[in-house]
Order: structure tokens, then C-alpha cells, then sequence
């Protein structure tokens, strides 16, 4: 028989539910038997002792949240009953202590990617076409328009096609029912035509809207962010389309280019708008020098690297009460091989630190790092609050409908796809991953944000766990997304790469799924499978404006 309770930490007093729990249902759990109170929702919590009002609620092991009215043993913790509560944190003397786990299985293991010049090694092979600021976007879309479809790179429009198909239907005298409930042709997504550069995977078109008009701040971020991306080792090189006026100044980006790549030469061509002229000289030499550089994009092959020379980014939305159990352990249990081997690994969403501040500031490598990370949450966090919010604030909707019902819980279960090891470096948003081992890097929750910061500081792979569901991906590093629970995997299969549902279900431990997901993360590298977000061409991009997001 399956469990259907589960306690997460031994120090707990509280029981997650795995599967619904009818009111009066007798569970048990080490020889202990608890009758549920009401009804208990697969991924929520319920009391195991009395708490009273105020009391402490304790989940993963720490604080994170007290009853606001007294909760029975077998009641179900609510918003209604719980507020959000953390421990406070100090920083003093590390305890970076780590047993590393056994990497024997991936010993000689390497990945086919591409080599650069400064010793990176990208998972793809992207051309960049980027603005400075937003009064080029719809230059960047120009060019996307000429230049896309006749490279090979369009993918034909599989709802264009549906769409033509009803449309149709309607011209020949269709009743609404039958617009309605006809059945139409199945998903034709493919590539449009054969490339005319088979080394490249793709010529990314980034939009944003910044750049001027807001904080000379936001703008200096934006130009560090953008120079991570045009020195990523999926990109191969860049056009670079400028205004000429704007606050995003263009020897601002070259400067953030030089911090991260002194040695950067990589094709790189920037168009000044206001000096050229006439938009159709502009054009013409965005489209010529953008030629010219896929030719030398072309020039690269994929050739063997050591895993070490992966950096993986790691992310979570649209969680669910599974996530801390199930997917965030997991990759948790990755991230730790492949820091054993001599790679690296981004940590972000600093609201979702909220409560394990600790334990992250006792695993620092030294002592000025656990300072770095305890004043940058704290700046964060009063920022927030001066905003009139707060990092209690964090949980959406979806969250505390499945569970998450505090920001501590939220954080506490986030927290763990950082695994176990020490903390290498801790970044502030774009700065670049230069450490092998685990990184912490200040980003907002969103997941976009967040995914695109991550990729900017030099991820060339994304680990993404959902246990709602979400199809974000990125421009230039596949994002792999991983389902928390198997009737999400089941349910949403055209978007969810990898299922976690079998840890909850007790057909698969923590540790045998980590090693599964970094397997599927070597084929990923190599080329060898097109994970849905990049098949979709889910290419979402959003710089972090340094005004208060969650």
C-alpha cells in the first residue's frame, strides 16, 4: 500500500497529505494514528499536536508560520487559521562540512557542445539580434521578419493552419456548433524549411522596454544583462541595433562586456540609428553584417566537454505543495553531482530564500560572502516592505491553493533545489557565475525574471520545476521543465519534460530521480533532445527593473 502521509523533517509538527484525507480518516504514520478533523487536500498540511494560538508551525525543520487561532490535532492549516513567520539570521562562523555524493557512474561522462574562445562551452549555437533600447523594437521585429523563414528557422503555424481550417468551414455556411465542436487537423509544428546554417540552432530576436526613461540604475542593469547574453557560450555573436539618445548607452554595454569577456572576439556589429540615417540603410546593414556573422556561427561544431563545464540554472513556478518533496529535492540531488564534478549552479529568487537565510549563511565558503548574502536579502526585503509589500506577500493564488499557504513554507521547500553543498560565490542581479559550485544570485521570484537573470549570469541549461504547470522557457538556453506531480505530467505533457510524481508515489527515491534528471541534462547539452520550451520557441525575456517585483 502507498503512503499517503508524509512528514517531511523528524523536528515537524505537521503531516503533508498525499492524497486527499476524508474528515474522520484515521492515518498513520511510524505507529502513530491521527483521525483528520475535515477535509484535507492531496498537498496540504494538517497539525499532528495542538497548537495554540501563536504557536509556532514547523515544516522542513524551521519556522515557517503561527497559528492565528489554535489548530487541533488533525486540522487543516489555512490562511484562515496560519500567518507567515520566519526565523531571523545572523552571519558568524560557516559550517561547510558536505558529504558529497558518489559521481563514480558519470566518470569520464562528457556532453557535445560548442567550445569558445574564452574557454566556455555552450549547450547551443545562437545568433543574437538585440536592442538597446525599446524605440528599436520594432526594427528587431523587422529583421526578424526578413530574415527568419528564409534562413530555415520559421516553424510552420500550426494554429495559423487550424485557424484557415475553420475559417473555412464558416465560408462554406458552418453553424456555430460546428465551428464549435469539430474536430480539425493535429499539432504540425515543424520546422518551416532545411537550414541555410546547419551549426546554428537559431537566430534569437530579443524585445524589452527598457533602456531610457527609467532609472540610470535599471539602464546600467539592463546593458550588464544584455552583455551577459552577448558573451553567454550559446551565443556565437550579435547584432546590436541602438537608438543613439537613450540612457542605455552603447560604450556602457561595451564596458559590461569587458568586465565579464576582456578578452571578448566574438562578431559583434552595433547600428546606430540616428547616425545611419534613412531606416532602410539601417536595415540593410542589420541584415548584411547579421549574414556575415552566421557565417562564422557556422564555423563552430558540437565536440566533447567535461560535465564541469555545465551550468545549470535552477527555477521553480507555479508550485505546488509537491515541490518541496518531490521535483526541488530532486534537482537539489543533481545540482549536488555535478558540483562534485567541478560544475556550477545558480540559485536565485531571493523572496523564496525567505526563512532558510541560515542555513544558506552557514554553508558560505567564507565569511564575507554570508555577509554579501545577508545584506543583500535585507536591502531587498525593506525595500519591499517600504513599497507596501513584502516578501510574506510572495505566495500566488495557485500557491496557496496547493498548499503553500505561507511565503516561509513557499521558500523552505524552494530552497532545496540548492541541494546540500557549500555556497561558492554569492552574485548580485547580472553579475556573471565565475566559481564552479553553488552560486546565489539576487533575483525576484517571477519566473521570468528570474530565468532570464539566471541565463544572463551564464546558466547553458535550465532546471525548472512546476507543480501547476507553466510553458516558460528562454532565448537562448533550453529550459527543462519538470512536473512535481505525475497527473500534471500527465496533463500538460505538450509543455513538461521530466516527471517527479514517482518520488510522492514511492516508485522512485530523491536520489535515483537527481541522477535521472542529470542524465536527460547530458542529452539536453548535447543536442540529442529538443525540450518542449525550445520546441514551442518559448522564448520569454524579461529584464528585472530594480523597482520592487516579488
Amino acid at each position: 500500500m502507498k503512503q499517503n502521509i508524509l512528514k517531511v523533517h523528524p523536528a515537524d509538527n505537521v503531516l503533508v497529505a498525499l492524497t486527499d484525507l476524508q474528515a474522520d480518516e484515521q492515518v498513520t504514520y511510524q505507529d502513530k494514528t491521527y483521525t483528520v478533523k475535515e477535509l484535507i487536500p492531496a498537498k496540504h498540511k494538517f497539525a499532528i499536536v495542538d497548537i495554540p494560538e501563536g504557536g509556532e508551525i514547523i515544516m522542513y525543520g524551521v519556522l515557517v508560520g503561527k497559528a492565528q487561532s489554535p489548530i487541533a490535532v488533525g486540522g487543516l492549516l489555512s490562511t484562515a487559521n496560519v500567518k507567515h513567520a520566519a526565523n531571523s539570521f545572523l552571519t558568524g562562523q560557516s559550517h561547510t562540512d558536505w558529504h558529497r555524493p558518489d559521481i563514480s557512474k558519470w566518470e569520464g561522462k562528457t556532453f557535445n557542445g560548442y567550445h569558445r574562445e574564452d574557454g566556455s562551452v555552450g549547450t547551443a549555437n545562437y545568433w543574437l539580434v538585440v536592442p538597446m533600447v525599446f524605440c528599436e523594437n520594432r526594427n528587431i521585429e523587422v529583421l526578424q521578419e526578413a530574415l527568419v523563414k528564409p534562413l530555415g528557422y520559421g516553424r510552420k503555424k500550426t494554429y495559423e493552419i487550424k485557424a484557415q481550417e475553420l475559417i473555412g468551414k464558416i465560408k462554406a455556411g458552418a453553424q456555430i456548433d460546428e465551428v464549435l465542436f469539430t474536430e480539425i487537423g493535429s499539432d504540425t509544428t515543424q520546422n518551416a524549411g532545411n537550414k541555410v546554417f546547419p551549426n546554428v540552432d537559431g537566430i534569437k530576436f530579443l524585445t524589452h522596454t527598457g533602456g531610457c526613461g527609467g532609472t540610470r540604475q535599471d539602464s546600467t542593469a539592463l546593458c550588464g544583462l544584455l552583455a551577459g547574453y552577448i558573451t553567454h557560450p550559446n551565443v556565437a555573436g550579435a547584432t546590436v541595433l541602438s537608438l543613439g539618445c537613450q540612457n542605455a548607452e552603447v560604450k556602457t554595454l561595451q564596458e559590461e562586456i569587458n568586465k565579464r569577456s576582456p578578452e571578448f572576439n566574438k562578431p559583434l556589429y552595433i547600428l546606430d540609428q540616428q547616425k545611419t540615417g534613412k531606416e532602410a540603410d539601417l536595415m540593410e546593414q542589420g541584415i548584411r553584417q547579421t549574414l556575415a556573422g552566421l557565417m562564422q556561427a557556422n564555423q563552430y561544431t558540437r565536440q566533447p566537454a567535461p560535465l564541469s563545464k555545465l551550468t545549470i540554472g535552477l527555477e521553480c513556478g507555479g508550485s505546488d505543495g509537491f515541490s518541496g518533496i518531490s521535483a526541488n529535492p530532486a534537482i537539489g540531488y543533481t545540482s549536488d553531482l555535478l558540483v562534485a564534478m567541478g560544475g556550477s549552479v545558480i540559485l536565485a529568487e531571493f523572496p523564496e530564500l525567505c526563512g532558510v537565510e541560515q542555513n544558506l549563511i552557514d554553508r558560505c565558503l567564507d565569511k564575507n560572502k554570508a555577509e554579501r548574502f545577508a545584506d543583500l536579502v535585507r536591502t531587498y526585503s525593506q525595500r519591499a516592505e517600504e513599497a507596501g509589500s513584502g516578501f510574506y506577500m510572495n505566495p500566488s493564488p495557485g500557491n496557496i491553493k496547493d498548499g503553500l499557504i505561507t511565503d516561509a513554507i513557499k521558500s523552505a521547500g524552494a530552497a532545496k533545489k540548492g541541494g546540500t553543498s557549500p555556497v561558492a560565490d554569492v552574485l548580485d542581479y547580472p553579475e556573471k557565475v565565475t566559481q564552479p559550485g553553488l552560486n546565489l544570485l539576487c533575483t525576484p521570484g517571477n519566473d521570468v525574471e528570474s530565468t532570464t537573470a539566471e541565463v544572463g549570469s551564464g546558466a547553458n541549461i535550465v532546471l525548472f520545476t512546476t507543480g501547476l504547470g507553466t510553458p516558460t522557457g528562454n532565448p537562448i538556453a533550453p529550459v527543462v521543465k519538470i512536473a512535481t506531480n505525475t497527473a500534471l505530467f500527465n496533463r500538460m505533457s505538450d509543455i513538461i519534460d521530466i516527471n517527479t510524481g514517482t518520488i510522492v508515489e514511492g516508485d522512485e527515491t530523491i536520489e535515483q530521480a537527481g541522477e535521472r534528471i542529470l542524465d536527460y541534462v547530458v542529452k539536453v547539452a548535447s543536442g540529442e533532445i529538443e525540450v518542449h520550451a525550445v520546441r514551442h520557441g518559448q522564448d520569454d525575456f524579461i529584464p528585472w527593473k530594480r523597482g520592487v517585483s516579488l
